[in-house]
């Protein structure tokens, strides 16, 4: 049994990868096209950029891993039905919940693994990705200014940065400011420092020259000074809005009623999403049982299985609906909350049920006796 449980489990798992690389593939292009901007606008580099999207993966993969691994099982077991593997092993006096046990113990342990991801992997990466994103939207001197490089902020507007010293100041500064269009401004300082406003983030210089050309009558001033501030007209702000429900962690969460400040509908959503993270692991669990019990019980066809397939597609599509709406209306009225456990234990006992208790040899025998006895 332990070699069966093996040879099972590991199909399961080639398939589960496959299926959670091709899709989360998929995702990551579809999400990456919302941060080009920032690359074709802001001039970021690269690595930031592949850096934001990579955040979104345990989120991702979060929402993925059940279907994934409900796909996998499901392939698994009825191209085993397909080669009489199924069909040999349950002639040998295996029972359906012997043949289940192999998704049964690979659901267990993506529930361990996702219950680790909710709770660590997923408010660390969404605090992350909200202070690497606002740190792109604000933070100019370290992620557009570039050392040696000519950085144009805006029309007319174009800032020259030689050295970002350890101290987070800046050296060898040189502004060329036309948004005036009746003159030509360029500034030069030795040092100076981003500061962040309400109206936007600013540059002061120390120690430069302010040099301005007159484009009606060509006049040239030139004029020293010991510190001068440009503002750069983009609108900003100077600390990160609160944590959202994601970076919160559980404790905080289950106990959104003590948090000061929030509404009735805020404490709502942070009590949905804490009860979700104690739930949806479990979903991985359910999904692999549900994949395997239509194909286990159900009888043998050699033209194949798809109308117990598509029964448990449909299955799993509707606990998904269901789960869903469930937790919006729990937002709504926190009364409704016990309704996400009731959608997942539901399908959860019966799925145990048919592997572990129901016999469909001898449910076969009871309904030919029945048809038997009715002819006598």
């Amino acid at each position: 049994m332990k070699k069966l449980n093996r040879y099972i489990m590991k199909q399961i798992l080639v398939g589960f990868l496959l299926v959670t690389f091709s899709l989360m593939s998929i995702i990551w292009l579809t999400q990456s096209l919302r941060f080009i901007d920032l690359i074709t606008n802001n001039g970021i580099p690269v690595s930031i950029f592949a850096e934001l999207t990579s955040l979104l993966m345990p989120r991702i993969f979060t929402v993925l891993a059940p279907i994934s691994l409900f796909a996998a099982v499901l392939f698994v077991y009825n191209r085993m039905l397909s080669d009489r593997e199924l069909v040999v092993m349950q002639a040998a006096g295996i029972s359906p919940w012997e043949n289940a046990k192999p998704a049964v113990y690979f659901g267990l342990f993506m529930v361990l693994f996702n219950f680790y991801v909710y709770n660590w992997g997923i408010p660390w990466a969404e605090k992350t990705f909200n202070e690497l994103q606002w740190q792109v939207k604000n933070d100019v001197s370290h992620l557009m200014f570039r050392e040696g490089e000519f950085t144009s902020l805006q029309n007319g507007l174009t800032v020259f940065i030689s050295t970002h010293e350890k101290d987070g100041s800046i050296s060898g500064i040189l502004v060329n400011d036309e948004r005036n269009p009746k003159a030509k401004v360029t500034l030069s300082a030795e040092k100076g420092r981003v500061v962040y406003t309400d109206n936007g983030p600013k540059i002061i210089m120390v120690n430069g020259a302010r040099q301005e050309i007159n484009n009606a009558n060509n006049q040239f001033t030139s004029v020293a000074f010991e510190r001068y501030s440009v503002d750069f007209g983009m609108k900003g702000s100077s600390s990160r809005k609160a944590a959202g429900a994601r970076e919160k962690t559980l404790k905080e969460l289950l106990n959104a009623r003590n948090i000061p400040g929030l509404s009735e509908k805020e404490v709502n959503r942070f009590l949905v999403e804490g009860n979700r993270r104690l739930l949806n692991p479990f979903y991985n669990l359910l999904f692999a049982l549900l994949a395997c019990t239509g194909l286990l019980i159900g009888n043998f066809n050699r033209r194949g299985q798809a109308k117990i397939i598509c029964c448990s597609i449909t299955a799993m599509v509707i606990i998904q609906a269901l789960d869903l709406s469930f937790g919006n209306l729990a937002v709504k009225n926190i009364k409704l909350l016990p309704l996400i456990y009731v959608n997942f234990l539901i399908p959860f006992v019966a799925c145990f049920y048919l592997l572990r208790f129901y016999n469909p040899a001898m449910f076969r025998r009871k309904k030919h006796y029945e048809e038997g006895f009715g002819d006598a």
